[in-house]
């Protein structure tokens, strides 16, 4: 999971959101637990006598004393043949240490009086709603009960009890603290505040008032709620996407800064699925995990505090499956992280594979390959397939997995909680609510299920994607300096190198020294070196041992930038972008005026087809350099190498790609900008070559000879051959 908290580094400076995301997913599970733990009023009011001032009153003498009391119930009324089961209230629990434990209360007594409601000769009766109100409302720090308690030798006297409050509010009382008091004490007031609105009278009219005041409550809590988890979803997903869209950024410029030879050895396309793709998959699963995945587990928790107020031992019977939910979590995990990284890699083969042959298009229709092309695709697609299935089995399989586990715990607290309410252990309005609460908390946990599935789905990702942020930029000297235009030489002193992965010296021991201003050109068979050898210059790739000086400076102490910014390029293999034309020239000078843009065009000869479009210079070339012909769009390339204007011209194969006619312009363009600047010319036309001060000859990694045409002509065996063979029929 390294890779995965990596990804928070992103998201903690948005800290001021995800306070408002957590803030709002503990709203959205309060408010939750609050609507269900309504229905014990509703079920009090729709199928009890009590109603709910009764059932509010009860509340608050267990609340602040410490004692919970059984008021008569229909059946007991019929039981009762001289009806004076109305007229008490039955202690059943008094909790240790509690006010009511402290005055004597003991259970099975039955209270008779309090406070100012006492039996007395005037007033022989007082019916039990009056004695709980006047328990539940008294202000008084010493209120007296009178109580009648069945002896051991089963006779009946009355008792006088005090429940003493003094100084409750600021000291310790049984298992609360002062505080705990006070904040019961207050949740109590604005209970019977609400109720206030209410008539205490049990009648069918003041019933329905009832219920419509809980409803409505629960339509604002539902309201509330509603509007908490779409700002929870919202902030969570903007929170997300920003912070994904920094990886991203980070991510590719990482990559820019990443030396050539990664590249060599990787394919891009691998990295651009990196880049795009599984920052994607990260992206899904942190937006779960700030979303369902911290909504759901507080939804969880609440119906599950809810319900350990009405009763901890079923509620721990319920959490008797949790081990083994664990349990069941890690184990698809591990199989869903190992399925999302093949899938992933296989993704990013699919990708390059897709980019591969569009590119090639022309190529496969010539050659009639669109069944090895198909074939070939449908291989890795299947193999995509095959791990996104294994996904799929993964993720179906977990949510089952847990309802049935949930539902055998729920089931043998369903039973046990059974056998308490038959037995009067508990209250039936109370159990149908907690039922309520233990299933909606089973419904949370059944929807989380899916989140650690799709953690180890992110962690997959993030460990592909930080391996690209991981990898080695450029070196670049600690101290390095600014290194000035070229004024004197660039030298190559025993030079070698060796591609990545390779095992065999692309270059063995070269040496070279180039006089500032001085064209030169360099010729050989394929293999032997001559591309490598200009790459090296800026500092593309580093040689294995050996030094490259410019003006007597290794340029690796050198600043990169400072190096590059005086050299232009043009290759072989012509590199545009989807852009305009005029961008395109502007690539290396992005201050250019449009008459510096034209004057480049002009001495490159591609004015002369570029103001022919309809759109001249703000035609848009498309990808691939779609519209254009390859020789139309080396010319723009050197168009854009002249505009720069550089100390250091690298031409490699700089007019490969163009025909006849338009290589006669380039080549009299090419002798115009090479003077006074150095240039190194790669190619095997001889209309090149032979102008060039110094022709390197270079065979299997070695300079082998160098000078003029005339003298290598004479002297140079592998030059006779590359003249008669390639440049003269070139």
């Amino acid at each position: 999971m390294k890779a995965l908290r990596r990804i928070f580094s992103y998201i903690w400076p948005q800290w001021p959101r995800i306070i408002g995301v957590v803030v709002s997913a503990v709203i959205v599970a309060v408010l939750l637990s609050l609507s269900l733990l309504t229905l014990i009023p509703v079920l009090r009011v729709m199928l009890t006598d009590e109603g709910l001032h009764g059932w509010i009153d009860r509340k608050a003498c267990e609340w602040r004393y410490g004692v919970e009391f059984s008021v008569p119930k229909g059946a007991d009324f019929i039981k009762d043949e001289h009806r004076d089961v109305g007229y008490s209230i039955l202690v059943i629990v008094v909790e240790d240490e509690s006010i009511g434990q402290r005055a004597g209360l003991r259970i099975g007594d039955r209270v008779i009086g309090a406070g100012d409601l006492l039996v007395t000769a005037e007033r022989p009766k007082v019916l039990y709603t009056r004695i709980l109100e006047e328990l539940a409302t008294s202000e008084a720090e010493r209120t007296i009960l009178q109580v009648r308690r069945l002896a051991a030798d089963n006779t009946t006297g009355e008792k006088m009890v005090a429940l003493n409050m003094e100084g409750v509010g600021g000291t310790v009382v049984g298992p609360l603290s002062g505080f705990a008091m006070s904040t019961r004490s207050a949740i109590i007031d604005a209970a019977q505040w609400a109720v206030g609105f209410l008539p205490r009278e049990q009648t069918a009219a003041n019933r329905t008032k009832a219920a419509v005041l809980i409803i409505l409550l629960v339509g604002v809590f539902t309201v509330i709620r509603c509007l908490a988890k779409f700002y929870q979803g919202y902030m969570a997903q903007k929170v997300v996407q920003v912070g994904i869209n920094c990886l991203r950024e980070d991510a590719f410029a990482h990559a820019m800064d990443m030396p050539m030879g990664f590249f060599a050895s990787e394919r891009p396309s691998d990295t651009v699925s990196r880049i795009v793709r599984d920052t994607t998959v990260m992206g899904a699963a942190i937006k779960v995990m700030l979303g369902k995945a911290l909504r759901e587990p507080l939804n969880a928790l609440f119906m599950l505090i809810g319900a350990m107020y009405l009763s901890w031992q079923l509620t721990l019977v319920f959490l008797c499956g949790a081990p083994l939910i664990l349990m069941l979590l890690t184990v698809f995990g591990k199989k869903m992280k190992r399925a999302t990284r093949k899938s992933l890699v296989i993704g990013s083969k699919m990708l390059g594979k897709l980019q591969e042959t569009m590119a090639g298009l022309k190529v496969v229709k010539a050659y009639n390959q669109q069944c090895r092309e198909r074939e070939t695709f449908e291989n890795i697609n299947n193999g995509f397939l095959k791990q996104l299935l294994k996904i799929s089995k993964v993720d179906a399989a977990t949510s089952p997995a847990m309802e049935v586990i949930g539902m055998a715990a729920a089931s043998v607290a369903l039973v046990v909680g059974v056998d308490w309410v038959n037995k009067g252990n508990m209250d039936g309005p109370e159990f149908l609510t907690l039922l309520a609460l233990l299933a909606v908390s089973a419904e949370s946990v059944r929807k989380t299920s899916g989140i650690w599935n799709k953690i180890q789905q992110a962690n997959a990702a993030a460990e592909r994607v930080f391996a690209v942020i991981d990898e080695p930029i450029e070196k670049e000297a600690a101290d390095a300096f600014e290194l000035s235009p070229l004024k004197d030489r660039i030298e190559f002193v025993n030079v070698v190198f060796t591609y990545p992965g390779a095992e065999v010296p692309v270059l063995k021991g070269v040496n070279l020294s180039v006089q500032a201003g001085h064209n030169v050109a360099i010729v050989g068979p394929n293999g032997s070196g001559k591309t490598t050898l200009a790459n090296l210059i800026p500092r593309f790739y580093d040689p294995d041992s050996g030094q490259l000086l410019i003006d007597g400076k290794d340029i690796r102490d050198a600043t990169l930038f400072s190096l590059r910014n005086q050299i232009g390029m043009v290759t072989q293999n012509v590199v545009t972008f989807n852009d305009t034309i005029a961008a395109n020239i502007t690539y290396g000078k992005s201050d250019a005026t449009m008459e510096e843009i034209i004057a480049a065009a002009k001495r490159s000869f591609a004015h002369e087809f570029v103001a022919l479009l309809p759109d001249g210079y703000n035609t848009i070339i498309g990808e691939q350099g779609a519209g254009l012909s390859g020789g139309q769009l080396q010319r723009i390339v050197i168009a854009r190498a002249i505009l720069r204007d550089p100390a250091i011209l690298i031409f490699d194969e700089a007019t490969s790609q163009v025909d006849a006619d338009s290589e006669a312009k380039i080549h009299k363009a090419i002798e115009e900008i090479k003077r006074d600047r150095t240039t190194f010319l790669i190619a095997h036309r001889f209309s090149t070559v032979i102008t060039a001060d110094v022709i390197v000859v270079m065979d299997d990694g070695r300079i082998i000879a160098q000078g003029q045409h005339e003298e290598l002509i004479q002297t140079c065996p592998l030059y006779q051959s590359l003249y008669e063979t390639q440049l003269v029929k070139a």
